[in-house]
């Protein structure tokens, strides 16, 4: 085979299986986003990646590490479909089975995901369908001799090119188009906290530029998990279902747990892959109904230490029994900063915690509670030797100046924020270089489950100067550069940056 047939061949390959995923993509669009082709497969290498991979993806790559998996994913598809294209020429059922087997493993990837259900292999189906039949058009007639791609024949080829990649970026973009759509939350109407609280001062932000703001907005909310698509519930059918180890199981419907008594809560989350200095955390006014009283409804039997709580992907997370009865406002949130969960963020349902990191105490898209043991049940974390208990560590952060700027000699702004949620932060102090520790200021105080804003005015001399931040909770305990679990080691030591003083 000459290089010309080798692209020929790798070219029909691509475009074949780029039309097939397309409209893969745009059928699972309405059955359900989480079974297109390339993002099954996507969560099957999730969730087979080891563990110690996966916190290096996190730590390393950020919020790019999905589309890096996707984009890896996909490129590895697009290649084996070039290979099947180039055998199609000599060999056409060979190379079709090359793209057969693609889409096999991706039917496979829909079906063994802990939610599927029987349709969610449909969207494998069309692929392979658009697919082989994109690579009939596009390969020579195997029936006879082999066809010389020029004059007339080199037109038509173009032509059925260019008619498969312009269905391949209508059905993708309107796949797309669908999946935004679903997206958006309407038509809810949130009901009032039988105690609400008042709004949320202005923070340190209105007076010092580069500080985090006091409350960060739903749009900006840091969001990590293991979902490459957010599941899209329709809260009409949604349920959430209360058992385990409980006298009175039960369910409720969404309209059920909007008529329960609601409480508001201004709580700081942490993602446990927050690195020192990190930006996997915010802080957020949420609505909800505690979890306590949920409980209590059901009657938990003596013996239980865990709930076992199930989102409606199938996730699963372990959070200690005791979390939701030693007096915290772990609810059962409906609503974020005044808004409906956005649907990245859990909707219609999920779980806050107060002082616990969000794999032990955040589950999102929340279906069912289960109260249970820890010897008995394992979650997705704790089945892979996480933590159990996962308490958020005492921890601080300079957001300004930042790390390496060049600043003028004179008085300067060194400003911040400090959380140890469920305990709260009494004093922050601030270091230059190896001279004594110097105390911050505060911002405004909305509790002990949400974070401090601080600043230090500093008259900062010429030169290269380090600064480091530490913080310390009411009943004493202070920051230190500890690196012991929970897991990973992340959310803990002290911050030093270093800063350039003209």
């Amino acid at each position: 085979m000459n290089r010309h047939d080798l692209a020929l061949g790798a070219g029909a390959g691509l475009l074949s299986a780029a039309a097939g995923l397309a409209a893969g993509h745009l059928v699972a669009a309405l059955i359900g986003p989480a079974a297109s082709p390339v993002l099954a497969v996507g969560s099957v290498v999730i969730d087979r990646t080891p563990t110690p991979l996966k916190q290096w993806a996190v730590e390393t790559l950020g919020n790019a590490d999905k589309p890096v998996l996707l984009g890896s994913v996909l490129a590895g598809t697009l290649l084996l479909a070039a290979l099947g294209g180039v055998v199609a020429r000599r060999s056409f059922p060979v190379g079709a089975g090359v793209v057969l087997l693609l889409v096999a493993v991706a039917g496979w990837a829909a079906l063994s995901r802990p939610a599927a259900r029987p349709v969610d292999v449909i969207p494998a189906i069309v692929t392979a369908a658009v697919a082989l039949g994109a690579l009939r058009w596009l390969s020579p007639d195997a029936s006879g001799p082999r066809e010389v791609v020029d004059g007339m024949g080199r037109r038509r080829l173009l032509v059925r090119a260019g008619v498969i990649a312009g269905g391949a970026l209508v059905a993708g973009t309107a796949g797309q188009w669908l999946v935004a759509r679903v997206q958006d939350v309407k038509n809810i109407a949130l009901p009032r906290a039988r105690r609400p609280l008042p709004p949320l001062p202005r923070g340190l932000e209105g007076r010092f530029r580069g500080v985090t703001g006091f409350q960060t907005p739903n749009e900006d909310f840091y969001r990590v998990d293991v979902n490459l698509t957010v599941p899209i519930v329709d809260h009409e059918s949604w349920t959430l279902r209360i058992d385990g180890m409980v006298d009175r199981p039960y369910e409720l419907t969404f309209d059920e747990l909007l008529e329960l008594p609601m409480i508001e809560c201004d709580v700081t989350m942490c993602c446990v892959s927050n690195e020192v200095g990190g930006p996997y955390l915010g802080g957020a006014r949420w609505l909800g109904v505690r979890v306590s009283d949920l409980l209590e409804r059901a009657g938990v039997r003596s013996g239980a230490d865990q709930i076992l709580s199930t989102a409606t992907d199938g996730f699963t997370i372990s959070t200690p029994l005791s979390a939701a009865q030693d007096g915290r406002d772990m609810i059962v949130a409906v609503g974020m900063n005044g808004d409906p969960l956005p649907r990245e963020h859990g909707f219609p349902a999920r779980l806050v915690t107060p002082g616990l990191y969000g794999y032990v105490g955040s589950t999102k898209w929340l279906t069912r509670m289960t109260v249970t043991t820890y010897r008995e049940e394992k979650a997705y974390w704790t089945d892979r030797e996480w933590a159990t208990d996962g308490p958020i560590k005492i921890a601080s952060r300079i957001d300004t100046p930042a790390a390496l700027k060049a600043v003028d000699a004179g008085r300067v702004v060194v400003a911040g924020v400090a959380w140890a949620p469920g305990r709260g932060i009494s004093a922050v102090e601030v270091r230059v270089d190896d001279g004594p520790w110097q105390e911050a200021q505060f911002g405004p105080d909305a509790g002990v489950a949400y974070w401090r804003q601080w600043y230090l005015l500093w008259d900062a001399d010429s030169g290269r100067h380090t600064l480091t931040v530490r913080a310390r909770t009411p009943d004493g305990e202070v920051q230190t550069d500890d690196r012991e679990p929970p897991f990973p080691d992340g959310s803990s030591g002290l911050q030093q940056i270093v800063v350039n003083v003209r």
